[in-house]
């Protein structure tokens, strides 16, 4: 929403909106309290979500986070916590744009030069699977589509 802010008020400059370039305000809008939902649901429960995802791809793969002899646990539970969080402000301001365009373009170029592929593969996998455990099956259906912009493509 704040992309699209930005350039209504460059579009508009010096006139008044029309109905037309309003209307994604009010789409926002019908949805607000359950992104705030949402949300506030997933911040509450980030600490729990993170052990349920670790836990669950550790028995998908149990040296998913092994370099050779290094133990990169660490670095997953950071780059998984700041995917979240960002994904989660991307939900509650609906600014898909600015997450795609921004976060996930810069984020997939250092998983490729990592060779970490399969590991977020598969994390984004079991994250959603666990997300939609602590929201509701509307909350759900506007996160999702969000959350999916993370996938990496071959």
């Amino acid at each position: 929403m704040l992309s699209k802010l930005t350039r209504l008020s460059v579009a508009a400059d010096g006139r008044y909106a029309t109905a037309a370039e309003l209307q994604f305000l009010k789409d926002y809008f019908k949805t607000f309290n359950l992104r705030l939902n949402a949300y506030k649901k997933i911040q509450a429960a980030e600490a729990e979500i993170l052990r349920k995802v670790q836990a669950k791809v550790l028995s998908i793969d149990p040296n998913l986070f092994r370099s050779g002899s290094e133990d990169a646990t660490a670095k997953w539970r950071l780059d998984t916590v700041r995917v979240l969080r960002y994904t989660s402000a991307a939900l509650l301001t609906n600014d898909i744009d600015r997450l795609r365009n921004g976060f996930i373009l810069w984020f997939h170029s250092i998983l490729r030069a990592l060779e970490a592929d399969r590991s977020a593969n598969i994390t984004y996998q079991v994250m959603l699977e666990v997300i939609k455990q602590y929201l509701t099956p509307e909350e759900a259906a506007i996160f999702s589509p969000i959350w999916e912009l993370h996938r990496l493509k071959k």
